[in-house]
């Protein structure tokens, strides 16, 4: 038995877009994927499961790396089209009371007084159930969208972050908690003494402040990283409150990568205990082993009979068109402005054998009965220490949403490793509770 309980989020991946359209249980609404109902859905089944949070995840391009041309992602909805997820979160709000609700919002195309607010009004309608993914937009095509370029190079980019990141906190944080008083005899609304105006003049942003809304439930909202690269650990250690990742896709690469996110902690003044580490994990469950191993096979057999897909999600990533690569020799060394992780991991491997094993994502094949996946899991959070997993599966319908939030879990809790009930009411509390 584990020694905690870990936790346990959904990663949204390819975001508020088309999810099961070719799958056999796509559903009667599948041309309606654009409305909030599967999220809802996925929402209900995650609380019914008493997850932490859901991450949202969004890119705001349409892309056009592979092959120079937007036709393959087009042709299988395949990282496009995607809605913009801070239109989501109040649909997603409304349908539950506990679910930590977490939109990715990029520092390279949000000011940073426009997002410190768009965030303040959402953990304030929330009441304490928002977090922010804070990303740094990798592709050239998104920096053509807003009027430059290209993106900064990548090492930069954090350095923007890192300013951003201090700046949102200077404005959520310019109204004291007591700020408000509400005295209509005197009257008194808000008390001017303790909102402070922020006057921030960095390197590349320049904001007066402050925010014109009172501090929100949670103040400065948890803020969610997933940099993989050295740049990006460093950041996250610093800024984030709960990391995801896949860790390397092996049970020591896994506690290994935790254990040097929480020396990095410690070394800039952090309490470890404070950064919750996710390892991404894709499971299938079914009522039997057979069953479960069928249906990891038809994926991997899908991945390969739509191997242009694989690799066009591959391009995007990295910004390297891997349709001119021989799909049976090992790639040469490159250099990417963009996922410089995971590239790293690609080097000297054949694209055949990357999209053998990319549509798993991760190097641990979660497949089987809710038992033995379940037992899975808590051999590897006994092995790596905690915190816990990251669900995901970009193309899910509702048959997997019940498999995992009504099959697996229900499993997970029976062994003591994850919460029956939330215990507290924002997502900071609830992320801190073990």
């Amino acid at each position: 038995m584990a020694k905690h309980p870990f936790h346990l989020a959904w990663f949204l991946s390819q975001g508020f877009g088309p999810k099961s359209w070719r799958s056999a249980w796509s559903g009667a609404d599948a041309g309606r994927w654009m409305m909030p109902d599967l999220f809802i859905d996925l929402a209900k089944g995650m609380e019914r499961a008493c997850m932490d949070y859901m991450i949202i995840e969004d890119s705001s391009m349409l892309p056009y790396t592979y092959q120079g041309s937007h036709d393959t992602y087009l042709k299988y909805a395949a990282s496009t089209p995607k809605l913009d997820p801070a239109v989501l979160v109040p649909y997603l709000a409304q349908a539950t009371k506990h679910l930590g609700l977490v939109p990715t919002l990029s520092t390279s195309e949000y000011p940073p007084f426009l997002l410190a607010r768009l965030v303040n009004t959402l953990d304030h309608v929330t009441e304490g159930r928002i977090g922010w993914n804070c990303v740094t937009s990798s592709n050239d095509g998104a920096a053509q969208n807003y009027g430059n370029d290209a993106q900064r190079p990548h090492d930069e980019r954090y350095d923007v972050a890192d300013e951003f990141a201090d700046l949102v906190t200077k404005l959520w944080e310019a109204w004291e908690h007591d700020a408000v008083v509400l005295d209509r005899d005197r009257p008194m609304f808000a008390d001017g003494s303790k909102v402070h105006p922020v006057f921030h003049e960095g390197k590349y942003f320049k904001c007066r402040g402050p925010l014109n809304a009172p501090r929100s439930p949670q103040g400065r909202v948890p803020i969610c990283q997933a940099g993989g690269s050295p740049r990006g650990q460093a950041f996250a250690s610093r800024w984030a409150d709960t990391i995801i990742t896949d860790g390397g896709g092996s049970v020591a690469s896994m506690k290994a990568y935790r254990e040097e996110v929480r020396q990095r902690a410690v070394a800039l003044g952090r309490d470890p205990d404070s950064i919750k580490v996710l390892f991404l994990a894709y499971p299938i469950v079914d009522t039997t082993m057979a069953a479960a191993r069928e249906r990891r096979l038809l994926e991997r057999q899908a991945a390969e009979a739509h191997m242009d897909m694989q690799l066009s999600g591959m391009s995007r990533l990295t910004g390297i068109d891997f349709s001119k690569f021989d799909l049976d020799m090992p790639l040469p060394e490159l250099t990417t402005n963009g996922h410089q992780s995971s590239l790293a991991k690609w080097i000297g491997k054949t694209p055949r054998s990357i999209v053998q094993s990319y549509a798993s994502k991760a190097g641990i094949d979660f497949t089987g009965t809710s038992d033995h996946v379940a037992g899975m899991m808590q051999d590897i959070m006994e092995e790596v220490g905690g915190d816990g997993f990251l669900l995901f599966n970009g193309y899910f319908d509702r048959r997997y949403i019940m498999e995992v939030c009504d099959g697996l879990v229900p499993e997970l809790q029976r062994r003591g490793l994850t919460r029956k009930a939330y215990a507290h009411k924002t997502l900071r509390e609830n992320l801190l509770e073990f």
